[in-house]
C-alpha cells in the first residue's frame, strides 16, 4: 500500500497533512525534518520517565508528544500519547508500563515512514544535493525493478573494484616498506623506526637498546653452497630473530647479511641479557638448507640509548656499526656494546639465573 495516500498502513494522514500546509511540499518536508530531530529526544525521556515512575515528568513529555503527533496528522499515536498522560496524572503504575509499550509499538514505524516520503522528492535540485551529499546513486520513486536490480549489479560491480584497489594499495605499501626475501622492514623503514625510537625514549626518559648484527663469514656460504641457499640461510635468521624479541620491538633487514633491531622501553640492565639471547637463538641450532644443516653465527653490537643524551640517529648508527666492528675483530659470534666514553666492552655471557626481559 502506499503509505503516503494515507492508507490505511500509514501511521500519518498525509492528506490532511498536506491540506495542513497548502499542498506546499517544500514547507511539508521541513517540518518532517524539525519532527524527525526532536520525536526521538522526547520518546527517549518518556521512556526514562516510565522506566522510573516519574509521574510527573511523564505527564509532561507525554502531553509533547500527544501536540507533536497530532500537529504531523498522526492521529492513533496522538491518542496513545494522551491515554499515557492520563494514566500518570492518576499515577496508574500497574498500566503505565503496557501503555508505554503499546505507544512505542504504534509509532516504531513512524520515521521509516517520514524518511520514505522524504526521499521520495525528484526535482533535479534534490537529486544534485543528494549526490552532492556523498550519495553514489539516486532513485526516485516510483522505481522499475529491473532498473533497481541493474543499479544494484553496478554498485557490487564498484565495490568489488573498490576493494581490489584497496588490497593494490595494500601490496604496494608492504612491497614499499619491507624486504623481498626476509619480509622484514627495510632499511629506510627500520631507520626512520629508530629515529622515532630515539626520540620518544628522550622524551619519556626511557631507554631503547639498538642492536646492529651481522652473520659470520656469509660470503664463504653464497661461495661455497650458492645463492640459493645463502637467501635460505637470511630467511631462516630474519624468522629466529624476529622470534627472539616482542611482539612490539621492531626488526629490519639493514644491508645484506645485516639486521638492525630496536628494543623499545628497554630496561639497561635487560637490553645486554636480551642481546646475548638474540645471539644464541641464531647460532645454537644449526640452519637447515637445500645443501645440509650449515651453523650460523652472528657478531653484534649493541648501543643503549639512555647512555648517549640527545645525539642524532645517525650519529648512533656508526657508534653501533663501530661495535659491531669490534665484535668481529675480537673472533666473531660474541657482542660488543658501545660505551659514550672508553673502549667498547665485550659483553659477558650471563648465568642461566640472570634476569630475563620479555
Amino acid at each position: 500500500m502506499n503509505k503516503a495516500n494515507g492508507s490505511e498502513a500509514s501511521c500519518v494522514n498525509w492528506t490532511e497533512l498536506l491540506a495542513r500546509v497548502d499542498n506546499d511540499r517544500e514547507l511539508l518536508c521541513d517540518l518532517l525534518s524539525i519532527f524527525k530531530r526532536e520525536f526521538p529526544e522526547h520518546l527517549r525521556a518518556l521512556r526514562n520517565a516510565v522506566a522510573g515512575n516519574d509521574f510527573a515528568l511523564t505527564v509532561r513529555v507525554s502531553h509533547t508528544l500527544k501536540g507533536m503527533l497530532a500537529n504531523m496528522a498522526v492521529t492513533k499515536a496522538a491518542d496513545y500519547a494522551s491515554h499515557l498522560e492520563r494514566l500518570a496524572r492518576a499515577g496508574d503504575i500497574a498500566s503505565l508500563s503496557g501503555a508505554f509499550d503499546a505507544f512505542e509499538k504504534e509509532v516504531q514505524g513512524l520515521l521509516p515512514e517520514m524518511e520514505t516520503y522524504m526521499a521520495s522528492r525528484e526535482s533535479k535540485e534534490d537529486i544534485v544535493a543528494g549526490l552532492e551529499s556523498g550519495a553514489d546513486d539516486y532513485l526516485v520513486k516510483p522505481f522499475d525493478a529491473e532498473e533497481l536490480k541493474a543499479r544494484l549489479r553496478t554498485g557490487e560491480r564498484i565495490l568489488h573494484l573498490e576493494d581490489r584497489l584497496v588490497e593494490a594499495c595494500e601490496q604496494m605499501r608492504f612491497k614499499a616498506t619491507h624486504d623481498p626475501l626476509t619480509c622484514l622492514w627495510n632499511r629506510g623503514v627500520i631507520v626512520d623506526l629508530m629515529g622515532r625510537e630515539l626520540t620518544r625514549s628522550q622524551r619519556e626518559h626511557g631507554c631503547t637498546a639498538v642492536i646492529l648484527g651481522d652473520l659470520d663469514h656469509f660470503k664463504n656460504v653464497n661461495d661455497t653452497h650458492g645463492h640459493l641457499v645463502g637467501d635460505q640461510v637470511l630467511s631462516e635468521v630474519a624468522r629466529r630473530r624476529l622470534q627472539s624479541v616482542r611482539s612490539y620491538d621492531f626488526v629490519g633487514r639493514y644491508g645484506g647479511e645485516e639486521f638492525l633491531t630496536l628494543l623499545n622501553n628497554c630496561p639497561p640492565a635487560s637490553a645486554l641479557v636480551r642481546d646475548e639471547e638474540i645471539r644464541k637463538a641464531i647460532g645454537t641450532r644449526p640452519v637447515q638448507t637445500d645443501a645440509g644443516a650449515l651453523r650460523i653465527t652472528m657478531s653484534l653490537g649493541v648501543l643503549r640509548s639512555c647512555e648517549w643524551g640527545r645525539r642524532p640517529a645517525d650519529e648512533l648508527l656508526r657508534e653501533v656499526d663501530a661495535a659491531l666492528y669490534a665484535a668481529k675483530t675480537a673472533g666473531r659470534n660474541c657482542v660488543m656494546q658501545a660505551k659514550p666514553e672508553g673502549p667498547r666492552e665485550r659483553v659477558p655471557t650471563p648465568q642461566p639465573a640472570g634476569e630475563r626481559f620479555r
